[in-house]
C-alpha cells in the first residue's frame, strides 16, 4: 500500500528503476531502437551488393559477412593474409557455400599484394618490356592464384547447391570472375615460366614448382591451333582505341587469352616504320596472327575434400569460335571469349595504314604480292567470307565490319572470315590473278579432295577496286579482254605479241566455283572520273609497279614507265589508271558476263542526300558507275567512299548474309 502516494511520476520512476536493475549496463548503453534504418540510393545498394575486392578494392559484403559468423572479423583476419585465411579454412560454424566463395576472395586479397613483373604496352598493343618471372618469387604467386582457382571452383561446382541453382546469383558472377582472373594469371605465369626454360615438361605435363598441369586433348577442337606463341596476353588487359567502335565478348568460364604468333608466312609481321626492307614471305597465306583463346582449369575429383588436394589440374585450351560451352561435372557451362582482342591487337601491331602507301607508291617496307589473311584457325565446316579491300588501303578498311558481323552468333557458327590484303599499285588484272591462284593453294592444303563446307558457297565482299577484283572472280572472260586490249591499246607489234603469249593467261579465266554470292561495295564497275583528272594522272604517276611485277612486263608497260604524257607509248599498267572510266581495261570488264548461279548485291554511297540518283557520287565514285541494273538487292547510303565502315552499310551486309543462309539451308534439305 506504500505505492499507492506515489502517483505517476512516481510509479513510472519505480518501473524505470527496476528495468535498469533487470537489463544491466545495456540497458543503461542504449536507451532507444536498437535497430537503426537510412536510407541508400539504388546506386549505393548496387555498389553494397556487388562491390568486391575487385571491382572496389575491398572485400565483398558476403565475404565480411562469412567473417562475422565466424567470429574472425576483428581477431585473425585484421589485417589480410595466410593467418586469416587459415582460421577461415578451420571455422567449423560456416557451410561449405560461403566458405568457399570467401576462401576463393580471401587468397584473391593475398594474391593481390604480392609482387609481380609489370605487363606495359605501348598504344599499339605491344609490349614495351619482356615478361618474366626471374626478377620475383613466382611460387607464393603461382600458388596464391591456384588457391583461387581451386576454392572458385569447389564453390561453383562441390558445394551444398549446383552452378544451375545459384544461376541469379551476384555472388556466383563474382565467384566466377575469381576463378576466370586466377586461371588467366596461372596460364601467364605458366607460359612465361615455360618459355624462360623453368618449367619441366614430359609428354603434355607441365611442373611448376608444387603444380602439375596436364594438357588434356583438343576433343571437340578438331581444328585447334597447334602453333607455338611468342606472348600471351590477357585480353583483359588490352583497351582499344581508334576507329574500333566496340569490343565483342562472351560472358562464361574461363580465361580470355590472345596467343601471339612468331607466324613466318606473315607478309606484315617484321614491317615497322623503320623497317626498309620488304618482309620476305614463305608462302602466300597464313592463320591469324594472334589467335583468341579461352583456357580452363579443370580439378579433379568425386568429392569437395579430392577436388580441394588436386595439385594436377587438367589445362583445356579451346578456340571459342568452334566452343561455346563446355561440361563440367554434369553441367552445361558457357565457354567465356574475347572476338575482338586478337584481331584488334593484330591490327594495332600491323602497321597496315603505312605499308600500304609504301606499297601504292613503291617505296621500301611495302608488299610486292597479294597475302590471304585467316581470321581464326580453318574450320572444315565453315563458310568463307572474303573480304577484298580497295585502293591504298588494307584489312584496317574492315576492322568495325569484321567485328560486327562476329558478333551475331549465326554469322559466327556459319562462316569464318578471310581477307586479302594486297599491294594496291599492281595492275587490277595482275592482282586479280594472283588472288586466285592464293585461294586455290590454300583450298588445297587444307581440303584436298574439295568436299569440306569451307570450300564452297562462298561470298565475296569487295570494296572499292577490291569489288572490280570480285567482279572478276565471278565472271567469264573469253577471249574479250585481250581482244579489247588489243584493238584498243596503242602498242608495238612486239607489245601485242607479248599480250597475247604472255598476257593471255592472266587475262583468261572462267568464274570461281566456290563462289555463290558477292557484296559490292562502292565499286567502280564502270571506272571513275577522277582516275582520268588531271589530279589522278598525277598520283598515277607517282605509283610505282613491284619490281617482281615489271620482271614481267616491263616491255608491255613501256619499259617499265607508267605513262607518257602523250599517251601513245605503251599501255597504262597501274591500278589507278586502270579505274579511269575510259581506260580500256576497266570498260571491257564491265561488260564481261557473271556466272548465273551467283547472286549479287550493291552497297552504294552518294555524298549528298538531296540531287537526282543518278548524278550523285561518293565523292569518288559516281551512281552510274556503281549500279549494277540486275543485282538481287541495291543499298544507297548518304555517305562517303568508305562507306563499308557506315552502321547502315554493315546492318545491310547482315540482313544479305542471314538472307543466304536461309537460302543455303533450305537448299541443303
Amino acid at each position: 500500500m506504500a505505492t499507492t502516494g506515489l502517483g505517476f511520476i512516481g510509479r513510472t520512476t519505480l518501473i524505470i528503476i527496476v528495468l535498469l536493475g533487470l537489463g544491466g549496463c545495456a540497458t543503461l548503453r542504449q536507451f532507444g531502437p536498437s535497430v537503426q534504418v537510412a536510407s541508400v540510393t539504388p546506386g549505393q545498394y548496387i555498389a553494397l551488393k556487388r562491390g568486391d575486392i575487385l571491382t572496389s578494392g575491398k572485400l565483398s559484403a558476403a565475404t565480411t559477412e562469412t567473417l562475422r559468423v565466424a567470429g574472425l572479423d576483428e581477431a585473425a583476419c585484421a589485417k589480410p593474409g595466410l593467418p586469416c585465411i587459415e582460421a577461415m579454412e578451420a571455422s567449423i560454424v560456416v557451410r561449405e557455400e560461403d566458405k568457399r566463395s570467401s576462401l576463393a576472395e580471401l587468397w584473391l586479397q593475398y594474391a593481390m599484394t604480392l609482387p609481380a613483373p609489370k605487363r606495359e604496352y605501348s598504344t599499339s598493343g605491344r609490349a614495351k618490356t619482356a615478361i618474366t618471372e626471374l626478377d620475383v618469387d613466382f611460387q607464393p604467386r603461382l600458388d596464391a592464384w591456384m588457391q583461387v582457382a581451386r576454392q572458385a571452383y569447389a564453390y561453383l561446382f562441390f558445394t551444398e547447391r549446383t552452378a544451375n541453382q545459384r544461376g541469379f546469383e551476384d555472388r556466383q558472377t563474382q565467384v566466377r570472375d575469381y576463378y576466370n582472373l586466377a586461371v588467366q594469371e596461372a596460364s601467364v605465369q605458366l607460359y612465361n615460366a615455360y618459355a624462360t626454360g623453368r618449367v619441366q615438361s614430359q609428354a603434355n605435363r607441365f611442373q611448376l614448382g608444387r603444380w602439375t598441369f596436364v594438357l588434356a586433348p583438343s576433343g571437340e577442337d578438331s581444328q585447334l591451333d597447334t602453333r607455338t606463341p611468342s606472348e600471351l596476353v590477357p585480353a583483359a588487359s588490352l583497351s582499344f582505341t581508334g576507329t574500333l567502335r566496340s569490343v565483342h565478348r562472351r560472358d562464361g568460364f574461363g580465361a580470355e587469352l590472345v596467343a601471339v604468333m612468331n607466324d613466318p608466312a606473315a607478309t606484315t609481321a617484321a614491317a615497322t616504320p623503320a623497317s626498309d626492307t620488304p618482309v620476305a614471305t614463305t608462302q602466300s597465306w597464313s592463320e591469324m596472327p594472334s589467335p583468341s583463346m579461352t583456357v580452363l582449369l579443370r580439378f579433379s575429383g568425386k568429392n569437395l575434400w579430392e577436388v580441394l588436394h588436386d595439385d594436377e589440374p587438367e589445362l583445356e585450351i579451346h578456340d571459342p569460335y568452334q566452343v561455346t560451352e563446355v561440361t563440367l561435372h554434369g553441367q552445361q557451362v558457357p565457354l567465356a571469349a574475347n572476338f575482338t582482342a586478337g584481331y584488334a591487337l593484330w591490327l594495332a601491331r600491323s602497321n597496315f595504314s603505312h605499308q600500304s602507301l609504301r606499297s601504292l607508291f613503291g617505296g621500301k617496307g611495302g608488299i610486292d604480292t597479294p597475302h590471304l589473311y585467316m581470321m581464326q584457325p580453318y574450320d572444315p565446316n565453315r563458310r568463307v567470307l572474303l573480304m577484298i579491300h580497295g585502293l591504298a588501303s588494307s584489312p584496317e578498311a574492315w576492322v568495325n565490319v569484321a567485328n560486327e558481323l562476329m558478333r551475331d552468333d549465326e554469322i559466327r557458327e556459319h562462316f569464318q572470315i578471310w581477307q586479302f590484303y594486297y599491294p594496291t599499285n599492281m595492275p587490277i588484272a595482275m592482282s586479280h590473278d594472283a588472288m586466285r591462284r592464293t585461294l586455290a593453294e590454300v583450298l588445297k592444303h587444307f581440303d584436298p579432295s574439295g568436299k569440306s563446307q569451307a570450300s564452297h558457297d562462298m561470298v565475296l565482299v569487295g570494296h572499292s577496286m577490291g569489288g572490280v577484283i570480285a567482279r572478276l572472280m565471278v565472271s567469264s572472260s573469253g577471249d574479250h579482254l585481250v581482244d579489247t586490249l588489243l584493238a584498243t591499246a596503242q602498242m608495238t607489234l612486239a607489245q601485242r605479241e607479248l599480250l597475247r603469249t604472255k598476257g593471255a593467261p592472266v587475262l583468261t579465266f572462267l568464274p570461281e566455283p566456290e563462289v555463290t554470292r558477292v557484296v559490292f561495295i562502292a565499286t567502280p564497275h564502270r571506272g571513275t572520273e577522277v582516275a582520268g583528272t588531271r589530279l589522278g594522272r598525277w598520283i598515277g604517276r607517282l605509283v610505282r609497279l613491284p619490281l617482281t611485277v615489271l620482271e614481267d612486263v616491263t616491255t608491255l608497260a613501256n619499259d617499265g614507265q607508267i605513262d607518257r604524257s602523250d599517251g601513245k607509248h605503251g599501255y597504262p599498267m597501274n591500278s589507278i589508271q586502270n579505274l579511269d572510266k575510259d581506260d580500256p581495261f576497266v570498260r571491257a570488264v564491265a561488260n564481261l558476263p557473271m556466272s548465273p548461279k551467283v547472286h549479287y548485291h550493291s552497297i552504294i554511297a552518294r555524298a549528298k542526300a538531296d540531287g537526282p540518283l543518278d548524278r550523285t557520287d561518293d565523292g569518288l565514285v559516281p551512281y552510274w558507275s556503281s549500279h549494277l541494273p540486275h543485282a538481287d538487292s541495291e543499298k544507297v547510303i548518304v555517305s562517303g567512299h568508305s562507306v563499308q565502315e557506315a552502321t547502315p552499310a554493315i546492318v545491310e551486309l547482315r540482313r544479305i548474309l542471314h538472307e543466304d543462309m536461309q537460302q543455303h539451308d533450305a537448299a541443303m534439305k
